[in-house]
């Protein structure tokens, strides 16, 4: 089997720069063409070897798993509930009143609002207090934790997704 690995990790080394190319072209950021390239390596490393026996063309077969990966971004892409440029109007749109009557309660607004983020995996929270309180960017924020701008991202979306919902079950 690590003989296998040592296969895939030559063919994967071989062809990194290439594969990096190809993501850089049919994805819109940088660092989610970096992602889809380590994951290429991960799906590489799965592979049981009496599959890696069937497999005729490694080379092939690793533009295939690109190809596959390159359609699951694009339908993750096209799940995703909010783009970037969204965000700050999420945000507002949490803490802002909805009318005169909230005005008057913006003050429960925001207690219920800090105890849901509280209650986000300790991540999530950590991204958005990051993000929002201390103004960070999302490479700032990416450095600080050791993950992806794009994690980072993912981090908000989710957080922001779920304040959201949240408050939207309490009016």
């Amino acid at each position: 089997m690590r003989e296998k690995h040592a296969t895939w990790s030559t063919l994967f080394a071989e062809k990194r720069a290439t594969l990096s190319n190809y993501f850089l072209r049919r994805v819109a950021h940088r660092w989610d063409a970096q992602d889809l390239v380590q994951e290429v390596y991960l799906r590489l490393l799965r592979i049981e070897p009496a599959d890696a026996a069937n497999i005729r063309s490694p080379e092939a077969y690793l533009f295939t798993v690109a190809a596959n990966l390159v359609k699951e971004h694009a339908v993750l892409r096209q799940q995703q509930p909010l783009g970037s440029d969204e965000l700050e109007q999420v945000v507002e749109h949490l803490v802002a009143p909805a009318n005169v009557e909230a005005d008057m309660d913006s003050e429960s607004r925001q207690k219920r609002l800090g105890a849901l983020i509280d209650r986000l995996s300790p991540k999530c929270k950590a991204v958005l207090i990051m993000h929002y309180r201390d103004e960070m960017s999302y490479r700032e924020i990416a450095e600080r934790m050791s993950i992806s701008t794009h994690m980072v991202k993912k981090y908000i979306v989710k957080g922001l997704a779920a304040c959201r919902q949240r408050m939207a079950d309490y009016e």
